[in-house]
């Protein structure tokens, strides 16, 4: 398996995306096995791109999450953060933490508590 060959597989079930998404869905992908070449097999890439499709949504839902609560704290006067607020710049680290694992293949990425 190499990424012409993914892209091609995602190309066939996205036809629609443009070239810096399937970009990432085949490092998302490649990053979601231990050996990108069991890819090749239809029930393992079906597996990996259900996976996959789950752990980038579950991520981006919490990042949008995490953006709303960063802004609302924006516009607080920092000398005045309560301890609520400054969890919210401790879970704002751990959700781009996250992210950050997803791509790079970390096994250990998963939801934010």
């Amino acid at each position: 398996m190499n990424c012409q060959i993914l892209a091609a597989r995602i190309q066939q079930v996205r036809p629609e995306a443009e070239l810096r998404d399937v970009a990432r869905l085949c490092l998302l992908l490649a990053n979601s096995v231990g050996e990108p070449s069991v890819l090749e097999e239809d029930s393992a890439f079906r597996s990996a791109w259900r996976e996959t499709g789950m752990r980038l949504q579950a991520a981006t839902d919490q990042h949008a999450a995490m953006m709303e609560e960063l802004e609302d704290l924006a516009r607080t006067e920092p000398r005045r953060f309560t301890p609520d607020q400054i969890w919210v710049l401790i879970r704002a680290i751990k959700v781009q933490g996250q992210i950050l694992e997803l791509y790079m293949g970390s096994p250990t990425a998963s939801c934010v508590d």
